[in-house]
Order: structure tokens, then C-alpha cells, then sequence
């Protein structure tokens, strides 16, 4: 087994995050793999680019794929970080001013290859037809529009933590955010439930479906600006996406926030997005779950090169507030969504192959 090292983390919290750092050899195999798929895909874009990651994937350093399939097996850890990959900072180009605007995604083709080549060990990526227009890499820099928003393009708010799309039952397992940019060390926080003891009774309460969860503005048609061109069957599904997630967001069900083993449940919770309508007992338990996970949220400080995975289903995670310049200089990652089981969300994809949720 690789050896794992972890995060010093704040007084008296330990063991949330595993780090991982490529040896020179391992760095040298990995930056190798890199340039051979963008001999063939200098955009890293396309369905044949990440056809072409998932095979390749199979081909980094044996110690890495060994770290990501034991995390993933074990799920001994709610996150964990990868390290040995250098950035160039004038050759990655200026911060875009928001999703979609990065003048020419050449400059950054090296580093999201690396970020789905090592999402690809742990499962499939995928995008979401209603966010950032179906796009498998996502850019998570500050918005002017945004600043006071809850989505990832705000920055001087504090981002509280969640689950990545809470509210949805096809959410993924693991969330992947690599960090191009970071000058003013921004946090992202991390908090799991590991290490703490819920009463029984608050647990039991909490696997209840007696919580709302409205999805968050980044899906909503009427809030996240434009989408792109779809025609016949995509069409048809990103309408009944459209109109599925406005229901939720009106008229939300009640489902729980704790599922699997009782003793170690699995977590879905967006404090922001939630309610918790005319129950004092469900509302009680869910301001005990909500201190708990407070009482050991820790910072990470990302650095260029770096990645970190969240399992979406054990952590929540979140950002500490800044001052955004939109100078070009500013905070800037790549995300990615990944499923363990894409089959799972075959009656909201056009195709077996799609890699896009309606």
C-alpha cells in the first residue's frame, strides 16, 4: 500500500484529508502521458478526448492508481489531495471573468488533463446539461455578478459548506477541484462526520425523509443565464430537466440527509438551499448534525498544481470569503463531477456513451 501522509489540520482535528505527492519518476511518467494525449487533443475537449482519458488513465504510475483505488475502496478518507504537478503561471493565461469566458483553453489543456486523468481512476466524468452548458471540466473563478451569491463563482461572501447537488439523487460520488491559480491562499473548507458520535436518536431522525432541499441557483434556468443550442431528443430532455428542477425548487420533497450504515451514514445536506417546514423534532436534529460538522471544519489551501478530491458523499465542503481583483490574477480552479455508476443516470442521458445529465 502507498504510503499516506495527511494534512496538518486545525487543533485537535485530524485524519479528514490524505495527501498524496508524485515522486520524480512518477512526475516524469505522468507529465509524459499528458503530452501524448495532447499530440491528439490540444483542447482537451471533445467526447474522443475523454474517451481517449479513460483508457490512458490505466497507463499513470502504479503508486497513484493504487492511492485512488484504496481511497476509493476503503473509504477510509472524506478527501485527499495530489501534488507534484508544477504550473507555469503566465503560460496558464489571465483568471477568466466566469465560466465559458477563458479566452483560449489551449493554455490550460496540460493541466485538466491531469485533473481527468486522475478522476478517471475513481470513476466517470460527467456533466450536468443545466450548469455551465453540459461542460465536463468546469472553471470555478469570481464572477462581478456573483460576488454575493451562493455558487462557485462568488468570492466575497463566505461559500458555506455543502453537499455538491444536494438536492439531486444523481449527485456525484466524487467532486475533483484542481488548482490553477491561488496568490491570496483562499480556503476551501472541509468537514465530514468522521470521528464524531451523534446520538441515536438524533441519527435516526436525520435518516428520516423529513428535509427540503431546493436546488442550488447554478441549475436554475431562470438564474443561470444562457444555455446552449439543443435540438430534437437533447432538447426534449433539458425542457423536462428544466421544468424538474423548478418543481423541486417550488415544491420540494421531503427526503433525508443520512442514508447507508447506520453507524457510518452517508451525508447530503446544503444548509442554505434547505427547510425544515413545521417539524421542531427533524429541526433540532438537523441544527445537531449542522454543529457537528462546524466543530471540525477545516481549511485547505490549495497550490498551483494541486488536487483535491472530495467524496461527496461522506464531506461537505465550502470556501472562505475574499477580495476578488478581476485583474486576471485572481483564484482560479478547474472542477469535475465524478460517479462511480454512470448506468445509474442512463434514462437522463441521450445516449449509453453521453457523458451529459438532463
Amino acid at each position: 500500500m502507498p504510503a499516506i501522509s495527511q494534512l496538518p489540520r486545525q487543533p485537535g482535528v485530524t485524519g479528514l484529508v490524505a495527501a498524496f505527492a508524485l515522486e520524480q519518476s512518477e512526475r516524469a511518467a505522468v507529465t509524459e502521458l499528458i503530452g501524448q494525449l495532447a499530440a491528439d487533443f490540444p483542447t482537451a475537449h471533445g467526447h474522443e478526448y475523454f474517451r481517449a482519458v479513460a483508457l490512458a488513465c490505466h497507463h499513470l504510475p502504479d503508486r497513484l492508481r493504487s492511492f485512488l483505488r484504496d481511497r476509493r475502496g476503503l473509504e477510509d478518507f472524506p478527501a485527499f489531495t495530489l501534488a507534484g504537478i508544477e504550473i507555469d503561471d503566465s503560460a496558464i493565461g489571465p483568471t477568466p471573468d466566469g465560466w465559458g469566458s477563458q479566452p483560449d483553453p489551449r493554455s490550460t489543456a496540460a493541466q485538466t488533463t491531469w485533473l481527468a486523468l486522475s478522476g478517471s481512476v475513481l470513476g466517470d466524468l460527467f456533466g450536468w446539461a443545466t450548469q455551465q452548458d453540459g461542460a465536463l471540466v468546469h472553471d470555478i473563478a469570481p464572477t462581478p455578478a456573483d460576488e454575493h451569491s451562493q455558487v462557485g463563482s462568488s468570492s466575497a461572501d463566505l461559500l458555506w459548506w455543502h453537499t455538491e447537488e444536494a438536492f439531486h439523487p444523481l449527485r456525484c460520488d466524487y467532486l475533483g477541484l484542481l488548482c490553477l491559480r491561488n496568490h491570496d491562499g483562499v480556503a476551501t473548507t472541509i468537514s465530514s462526520l468522521d470521528g464524531i458520535e451523534l446520538p441515536a436518536d438524533v441519527r435516526s431522525v436525520l435518516f428520516e425523509p423529513r428535509f427540503q432541499i431546493r436546488p442550488d441557483d447554478s441549475h436554475l434556468a431562470s438564474r443561470r443565464g444562457r444555455s446552449r443550442p439543443a435540438a430534437g431528443k437533447e432538447a426534449d430532455l433539458l425542457r423536462a430537466a428544466e421544468h424538474r428542477l423548478e418543481e423541486m425548487d417550488k415544491r420540494p420533497q421531503r427526503v433525508a440527509v443520512l442514508s447507508g450504515d447506520f453507524d457510518a451514514p452517508y451525508l447530503s445536506i446544503d444548509p442554505f438551499y434547505m427547510e425544515v417546514p413545521g417539524d421542531a423534532v427533524a429541526r433540532a436534529a438537523f441544527g445537531d448534525l449542522c454543529r457537528a460538522l462546524e466543530s471540525q471544519l477545516t481549511d485547505v489551501v490549495l497550490q498551483p498544481g494541486e488536487i483535491l478530491f472530495v467524496d461527496n458523499y461522506r464531506a461537505v465542503h465550502g470556501r472562505k470569503a475574499f477580495t476578488a481583483r478581476y485583474d486576471g490574477t485572481d483564484r482560479w480552479l478547474k472542477r469535475i463531477n465524478i460517479a462511480r455508476d454512470l448506468r445509474k443516470s442512463r434514462a437522463f442521458r441521450v445516449s449509453s456513451d453521453s457523458r451529459i445529465i438532463y
